[in-house]
């Protein structure tokens, strides 16, 4: 069976150069005579993999040398909860909320600490980026946190908001390395791997150093404070071996391909050729306000749930899979992570083309109800 286009939220698509040079690697890792996957993390070998991602990653990215890098576990989900242990000096913090993931990040912020909430898209149903601009946070606030990107909703930001003097804390991980990242403008940013640079079981932090502390308070866990990863180059633990392996062979990739600024062109080609389909189909239509859209996560609907499901039912069979979009919002998602190719995107327009000249009838039926209804 030939590979299919994976259009899924994560875990996402990985480069085909990047899964063949894995596969050659896979039984004898550069002539050591075991695979990345047996061989001992406090070995030199390992050592060398690990230092030589987080120089490409520091390379890619641009991290200042005040900046630790950290390949953690756990997700974003553990972060949740990092963050506020690590970063609540004062046990207050603002949070901007702009989706699930977001909205899950203040409850369980709001577990150690008091969390105020700015700005929220939550009564649009998480359809736009509210306005930022002029936000109303305590100055006692530890930092403000915002989710850059929704997976679920389809939004981002298109301009960080004003931190009137916070520390900005952002959660990158549906849009972290597909575009260049000032990274001086955050006191710390995360992402899970599994959607842009690979498979799932790592996550990325960056934080300032001045922020990483060794006084918390005792009922914090080792395995919870920055800075025994900090102190360890992320090698207190066993770490996820091999999944930072295959961050370092994407962040080769991603180097090759011409670094963040290619990533960034071709991200919003993608997104241009499917978006102004989008907007001249009689048949579809996104859920996104237009101005705060994602180039990475595209939700949209037919509006009839019967031709939703025949939609993904057929676009699988044509080898468009995992198009099926969040409960939250229903009917498709397509999402255009920096693995999935131009051929892809192109394909699912063209397909999307073809059944809505199949299901020419359905449209003209419901517009002549609509007319009925004036």
């Amino acid at each position: 069976m030939s590979r299919v286009f994976n259009f899924s939220a994560g875990p996402a698509m990985l480069p085909e150069e990047v899964l063949k040079k894995a596969q050659d690697e896979l039984l004898d890792y550069q002539g050591s005579g075991m695979s990345v996957m047996e061989m001992s993390h406090r070995g030199k070998t390992f050592g060398g993999i690990i230092e030589k991602a987080e120089a490409d990653f520091r390379s890619l990215v641009g991290v200042p040398d005040n900046y630790k890098v950290l390949f953690l576990q756990g997700g974003g989900w553990t972060q949740f909860a990092m963050v506020p242990l690590n970063l609540m000096r004062n046990h207050k913090a603002a949070y901007i909320v702009t989706g699930h993931w977001a909205k899950k990040a203040a409850e369980e912020a709001a577990r150690f600490g008091e969390v105020i909430i700015p700005a929220s898209s939550e009564e649009e149903n998480f359809s736009c980026i509210p306005d930022c601009s002029d936000l109303s946070i305590p100055d006692d606030a530890d930092y403000l946190y915002i989710c850059e990107n929704n997976t679920i909703y389809g939004t981002e930001y298109q301009t960080l908001p004003d931190t009137k003097g916070h520390i900005l804390v952002s959660d990158m991980s549906s849009d972290f390395l597909s575009r260049p990242i000032d990274v001086e403008k955050y006191g710390l940013f995360f992402g899970g791997v599994q959607k842009n640079v690979g498979p799932a079981g790592v996550v990325i932090v960056v934080i300032r150093e001045d922020l990483i502390r060794d006084d918390l308070l005792p009922s914090v866990p080792t395995m919870l404070q920055y800075h025994t990863h900090a102190e360890k180059g992320s090698l207190f633990n066993t770490p996820p071996a091999f999944g930072i392996y295959m961050c370092g062979l994407t962040f080769e990739w991603i180097k090759e391909q011409g670094g963040l600024s290619a990533m960034q062109t071709l991200r919003e080609e993608k997104a241009k050729r499917f978006y102004d389909f989008l907007d001249e189909s009689r048949l579809f239509r996104g859920t996104a306000r237009k101005e705060d859209r994602s180039c990475m996560n595209a939700p949209f609907v037919t509006g009839n749930a019967d031709l939703d499901a025949q939609f993904l039912k057929e676009a699988e069979a044509a080898g468009l899979v995992s198009l099926k979009g969040h409960r939250s919002v229903g009917g498709m998602r397509a999402s255009f992570y920096n693995a999935m190719p131009m051929e892809g995107v192109d394909k699912l327009v063209s397909f999307m083309k073809e059944f809505e000249a199949a299901n020419r009838e359905a449209i003209l039926s419901e517009t002549k109800e609509e007319e009925a209804d004036v």
